[in-house]
């Protein structure tokens, strides 16, 4: 629902200290926002948010699975705060869990408050180990609820139904992103996942790790693409939910030997066994993003892998000196 103020608008960022939260921190500044990050750093941290010197940005540490109140008006919220890669909520099932939903329960409650419209960042996850290729909206998903995996898949999924039954209940304005794999600048060195595995290990010189045969697939959107889009889906006024990804799809074997490619590394490729439930494809159907916000993926492999290389080349000197 558009809002017309005089005022500048005021978005909040659960999660905002995260590697998706910090981009999106700074896209909204850019846009003229007052920006409003909101962060536990149990996952994020303070030297994503760093650079940021501007007066309308503020930044809390508190953790929102137990209290979240903003005074003063709040036009747009956006629900990011989660641990997001495997390694992290293995080692932290229960605050995975909590957050998706006693935090997501708090965020709906100030937004229900503040007469806000708030975007939930769920995720590719909600599908499982999907049965259907490519995956749309409207396909329910193949979830392990007791698997190793199932504590941020339910997570994801209970916040999606408590969103709608905000919405549908209680009249409060939100919409649900379902993100997939995205990639770039700001990725912590050893969450866990494909990229930053792949390019820690090629560039300190490391044998490259791919899980199982290398052939199960990941469709790999840069974070400026990914930004790009939900800004466009909050200011929307679509419900959700809508899948936020790239649709290009390759196996990780390929993703790994481009990241050897363009790192200029001599590492080698290893293989160890596929962990439990690990999706064997992943691959977003767009046409609805396509066709309700106008929006598509922009920056190619390529350039995005580049960017990050980058990125990463400095955070290691820097963690070495």
């Amino acid at each position: 629902m558009a809002r017309k103020s005089t005022r500048r608008r005021r978005v909040l960022i659960t999660g905002g200290a995260g590697f998706i939260g910090s981009h999106l921190c700074d896209n909204f500044l850019a846009q003229g926002f007052d920006v409003i990050c909101v962060d536990n750093l149990l996952t994020g941290s303070t030297d994503n948010i760093a650079h940021i010197r501007s007066p309308r940005f503020e930044f809390i540490k508190s953790d929102v699975t137990t209290y979240l109140y903003i005074p003063g008006p709040v036009d747009y919220i956006m629900h990011f705060a989660s641990p997001a890669s495997p390694k992290d909520y293995l080692e932290l099932p229960i605050q995975t869990l909590k957050v998706g939903s006693l935090g997501t329960h708090k965020a709906l409650g100030l937004a229900k408050a503040k007469g806000a419209r708030l975007l939930l960042a769920s995720t590719s996850e909600v599908y499982g180990d999907p049965q259907v290729h490519p995956q749309k909206e409207n396909y329910w998903g193949n979830v392990n609820p007791v698997g190793p995996r199932g504590v941020y898949d339910e997570a994801k999924r209970f916040a999606e139904a408590l969103t709608v039954a905000y919405r549908n209940a209680e009249g409060v304005d939100t919409t649900i992103a379902r993100i997939f794999n995205t990639y770039g600048p700001r990725m912590r060195l050893r969450d866990g996942r494909a990229i930053p595995a792949f390019m820690t290990q090629a560039l300190s010189g490391r044998p490259v790790t791919v899980f199982g045969d290398g052939r199960q697939t990941r469709s790999f959107c840069y974070v400026d693409d990914l930004v790009r889009g939900l800004h466009a889906l909050l200011l929307s006024d679509h419900n959700g939910p809508m899948n936020i990804g790239n649709p290009k799809e390759m196996s990780l074997e390929e993703m790994a030997q481009a990241v050897i490619r363009i790192t200029g590394s001599r590492s080698r490729i290893v293989h160890r066994p596929l962990p439990t439930d690990d999706p064997k494809v992943r691959q977003p159907d767009i046409a609805l993003a396509r066709k309700v916000l106008g929006w598509e993926p922009r920056v190619g492999l390529a350039v995005g892998l580049k960017r990050t290389v980058r990125y990463f080349r400095e955070r290691l000197r820097r963690d070495k000196s």
